[in-house]
């Protein structure tokens, strides 16, 4: 490790001494330098970041053009107690973990435990959520649960995702990015009033690259990116009092399927470990077991939103916020990431929401107070099939299918409220309450076939054997979740706060559940609830040059809800011919950790930045079939340990400032899922990073040179485990275990003009 950490360090050294051998320019005399004020909407106003008492992390586009971040996944190297990650075998579905919470699995019916937020409209679902940064005004990372405040109940956090504002002159920008893998992107955007009332505004964006690696079955590539999407927007003030903004934005991401790679030779083919990590044999994409998608690996994903606030005095304002989003997907899903179809799987995912939510604001001398009401008509399904064409081919001289149709339903509708009263200049304590009422409605269908592929899938003339769930269920689930704040300024410079908040989240249906051979699932599974409990410090040092946050809390966390699937031996011949999903609502967790983040002005020109989490989670009862495993188990997708640290050196060079900045970010070991299985779980690891910005003095221009993971780190991002060494089941013949790997090293350089 210590020579890691020497690498590393003469890393950033070579790094910053060779760009700092620039010419400079001095700077002129002035006022003492301090660090700039960060402003957020986390309490649904605009604040200084350090007058907010909770957990917030905010990054702006400024911030995010200096570290060159391509998507959202990019923030959880500097951010503490989060981890943000493509799910399994996809390119832009989101993983998100906040504190130990968040959800691992994108079938419907599992939603997620971090909100996600769309200019203030919550995404639903996970498929296309893993979002580029392009046409971004900032991003706000929200720790703990979040309820009383926001649309959607969240148990873990909440990620905002705040897109950038039409500006009153004509503007128009164009940025073009080159780099390693063949990396070719494209950002237009323009604005422009066209009227005295009416500004309208469009962005489209262009995002391409080669694989890390190559696919040696269907000659293509394997982790490539082809994404194409592009937003318009409206914003019309018929009134001072008045603001209107309407908003369509559309993805389309054609991908090439990601294969996994295998660790183990396969017995029954014969075939070898491939040389490269990121290189795989996977075949699904050409094999008829996906002919009913054509073999496609797509996401499209579109949405509106209608925004209008109504500001009706000084002191009160009413807010709408209208959307409607839908997504749909077809996957090729490999999980035996060969040739052959010893285990392929082809899914369709189909989601549809629409929401309403109603705010009334009041601001007012020492009270202030958001009022709400939030509904949400959501639709999610998912069909896949999986195929095990080698082990029906041997056990009955045809190729087996195991079909499953699962549709899940929510209609939810709530009422919130937060209001923050000041005893004094100093003293302050906030309360609020949410009260949610979460319907839910399932329409499961499982079936086996002889034959490669379902009836769904195109597969005519598949042959029926057997039905192993059919069901139709509901259920509604009511909770109320409250929060306290108590706030004290030690001074000017100093906000100490201390909290109470509960994140609750519904119950719902495994859209895997066989209720032929566990009638249970028909009563689907209970809904989870976390006590979280906070107590921090905001404090500005040396005269604006030092900043430090720092948060202590502790979450009693009950009912986890943990999906997992598992094979299952459906005819009693010993060999597992279908799989099952199991859904169980883990007794009891805790969760305690303390979170540091720090920005230090070191000179005029020498800004630091540095975060730091340190988190102890425990599984404190699991009962499974009346046993306590609890010591067998362990909270997924949470590090213990998370460090990070920055240094941005700027001055003044070719009338323009040149910005270098390096960074290095820890994570300790991670667990994919609820029980560790070494062979796809990731190790502690460093990235280092690297980037110079030159900013022209009318920031018409800017150009930037990115080095990421300079250190070529593999980091484990996902995998499956499906074999008969290290895993809890197999399924297929040919020991499938398959590991996803993060982005190698990489160079890009980016041009960006504005007017």
């Amino acid at each position: 490790m210590y020579k890691l950490y020497q690498r590393n360090l003469l890393i950033v050294t070579v790094a910053v001494t060779a760009f700092c051998s620039f010419p400079v320019v001095p700077v002129p005399a002035q006022e003492a330098a301090v660090l700039e004020e960060v402003v957020v909407t986390a309490r649904k106003r605009s604040e200084s970041l350090q007058e907010v008492p909770i957990a917030v992390t905010a990054f702006s586009a400024a911030d995010l053009a200096m570290r060159g971040a391509a998507d959202i996944s990019e923030i959880a190297q500097l951010t503490p107690s989060v981890t943000l990650e493509p799910s399994r075998a996809t390119n832009s579905t989101l993983t998100a973990f906040i504190r130990g919470v968040g959800q691992q699995d994108p079938l419907a019916g599992f939603e997620q435990g971090v909100a996600l937020y769309l200019d203030d409209v919550y995404l639903a679902r996970p498929q296309g959520a893993l979002l580029d940064i392009y046409d971004v005004e900032r991003v706000e990372v929200l720790r703990g649960p979040q309820g009383t405040l926001y649309g959607r109940n969240a148990v873990g956090g909440a990620i905002k995702y705040v897109t950038r504002r039409l500006s009153d002159e004509i503007e128009f920008r164009i940025k073009g990015s080159l780099g390693t893998y063949d990396q070719r992107e494209l950002v237009a955007s323009a604005s422009a009033p066209v009227a005295d009332l009416l500004k309208i505004g469009a962005t489209v964006a262009s995002l391409e690259r080669d694989g890390y690696g190559d696919n040696h079955t269907t000659g293509g590539d394997n982790y490539n990116k082809e994404v194409l999407a592009y937003r318009i927007s409206a914003e019309l003030t018929p009134h001072e009092d008045w603001f209107i903004r309407f908003a369509y934005d559309r993805t389309d991401d054609d991908s090439d399927p990601v294969g996994g790679y295998r660790p183990f030779p396969a017995p029954l083919s014969g075939l070898r470990v491939q040389d490269d990590i990121r290189d795989t044999l996977a075949g699904a994409a050409d094999n008829a077991s996906s002919a009913g998608i054509n073999g496609n690996n797509s996401v499209e994903s579109e949405g509106f939103h209608l925004s209008a606030e109504w500001q009706i005095n000084n002191s009160v304002t009413i807010k709408s916020i209208s959307a409607w989003r839908e997504d749909y997907t077809e996957s090729v899903i490999d999980f035996d990431s060969l040739p052959v179809a010893d285990f392929d799987a082809p899914v369709v995912y189909d989601n549809e929401q629409f929401s309403q939510e109603l705010q009334i604001l009041y601001t007012g001398g020492r009270f202030n107070a958001i009022a709400g009401f939030y509904y949400l008509d959501a639709s999610a399904a998912n069909d896949f099939d999986v195929i095990l064409a080698q082990l029906g081919m041997i056990a009955f001289g045809l190729p087996l299918t195991a079909y499953t149709g699962g549709s899940v339903d929510t209609e939810a509708w709530s009422v919130f409220a937060d209001a923050t009263f000041d005893f004094t200049d100093r003293a302050s304590i906030s309360a609020g309450g949410r009260y949610t009422r979460d319907k839910r409605r399932a329409d499961i269908f499982r079936a086996t076939y002889f034959g490669t592929g379902s009836p769904f899938f195109g597969n005519d003339t598949a042959v029926f054997l057997s039905a192993t769930s059919d069901f139709e269920s509901g259920k509604t689930y009511h909770d109320f979740s409250p929060r306290v704040n108590l706030n004290y300024r030690l001074s000017d410079d100093a906000n100490l706060y201390v909290g109470y908040s509960q994140g609750w989240k519904a119950g719902s249906f495994d859209p895997r559940g066989a209720n032929f051979s566990s009638p249970e699932v028909v009563d689907g599974f209970e809904p989870e609830t976390l006590n979280s409990y906070e107590a921090g410090i905001k404090a500005t040092w040396l005269d604006g040059r030092v900043r430090t946050n720092i948060a202590l809390f502790m979450s009693d966390y009950e009912d986890m809800q943990i999906p997992g699937s598992l094979g299952i031996d459906t005819d009693g011949d010993g060999r597992n011919d279908s799989f099952v999903g199991a859904v169980t609502n883990a007794g009891e967790a805790e969760i305690q950790g303390i979170e540091v983040e720090a920005q230090l002005l070191l000179a005029d020109n020498l800004v630091a930045q540095a975060a730091f989490s340190k988190l102890d989670a425990d599984i404190e009862e699991w009962i499974l079939n009346g046993v306590d495993v609890a010591d067998q188990r362990e909270v997924q997708n949470t590090p213990e340990t998370m460090a990070y640290v920055g240094l941005t050196y700027s001055m003044e060079v070719v009338k323009g400032t040149l910005s270098v900045n390096a960074n290095w970010s820890y994570k300790d070991d991670i667990v994919q899922f609820e029980t560790p299985l070494p062979i796809i779980d990731q190790d502690a690891h460093e990235i280092v990073n690297a980037g110079i910005v030159w900013e022209s003095a009318g920031k018409n221009w800017m150009v930037g040179l990115y080095g990421k993971n300079l250190t070529d780190e593999d980091v484990k991002t996902a995998g499956y485990c499906f074999g008969v060494m290290d895993c809890p089941s197999a399924l297929g013949l040919e020991d499938n275990t398959t590991i996803f790997y993060g982005p190698p090293r990489t160079i890009t350089g980016t041009i960006e003009y504005r007017f």
